[in-house]
């Protein structure tokens, strides 16, 4: 079962980051650790689904609110994409142990690449955990391709006078803020456009054809920069949150292949 009580992992700058893990007796590896998309919570449906699929299978599975999200402390527009990297690879190193699959879902699909390759460059490819990559409509390099780029010249003035921009949401009522910080910040972590790089691990990539936040072009893109064992699953009349009971049903059975 999942403790359903968060633990909090402290962090510089006075952040504390909530943490939901499973709770099991005999471990069976590797584990895996979860990562949401942008705006999202360790409480949606894949995350709660995966969790109790991992504890069925005696796995651990770790789940986690990125700052200014869900139960963790801070603003939302406070925080940049340097900050999540940093509270993921926080977890990744301080709460799991032994061999992991990490799972991430839009946003947290770029997320998951950029921890894996600090990863790999801290202590090399022979000596990494991470034994395979599952990306959910991965939003890689998000914040140039889907935001800057995208917004019309009246937007970026209003972002670069203002300092924000209240963008509306697709799936609820409220506006919430675009910033400049976010913006500016997340050009230090774009991973298109030079050489292509390798996770040495199995990547498989699910996304939907009829995406209309993260294009399933954008999972073609980061094919092409990959190097090793790739697969991209497109499912042609899936959306981009994949919720659907068969959704997350081929979503768990490619988590099976790679753990």
């Amino acid at each position: 079962m999942t403790n359903q009580n968060p633990q909090f992992l402290n962090l510089s700058h006075g952040r504390k980051i909530a943490c939901l893990t499973n709770e099991i007796e005999e471990k069976t590896s590797p584990g895996i650790l979860w990562a949401n998309g942008f705006r999202s919570n360790m409480t949606g449906i894949k995350a709660s689904r995966i969790s109790t699929w991992a504890t069925e299978q005696n796995r651990s599975c770790v789940r986690f609110d990125y700052s200014g999200n869900g139960a963790s402390s801070g603003q939302f527009e406070d925080a940049t994409i340097g900050d999540w990297v940093e509270e993921c690879s926080a977890i990744f190193n301080q709460l799991t142990q032994g061999p992991q699959v990490l799972v991430g879902s839009s946003m947290g699909g770029w997320i998951v690449l950029l921890v894996t390759l600090a990863h790999l460059k801290l202590i090399g490819a022979e000596n990494s955990r991470i034994k395979g990559l599952v990306l959910i409509a991965p939003a890689v390099d998000m914040t140039h391709d889907l935001m800057w780029q995208k917004f019309p010249p009246g937007i970026r003035q209003e972002l670069k006078q203002t300092g924000v921009f209240m963008r509306p949401s697709a799936y609820d009522d409220e506006h919430y803020p675009i910033t400049w910080k976010l913006i500016e910040e997340g050009r230090r972590h774009l991973l298109f456009g030079g050489e292509k790089f390798n996770t040495h691990c199995p990547v498989r990539i699910i996304h939907g054809g009829k995406d209309v936040d993260v294009p399933w072009q954008q999972s073609e893109k980061l094919v092409a920069h990959l190097e090793g064992d790739v697969k991209l699953d497109l499912i042609e009349d899936g959306e981009h949150r994949l919720s659907r009971d068969e959704d997350i049903e081929r979503l768990i059975a490619t988590i099976a292949e790679l753990a």
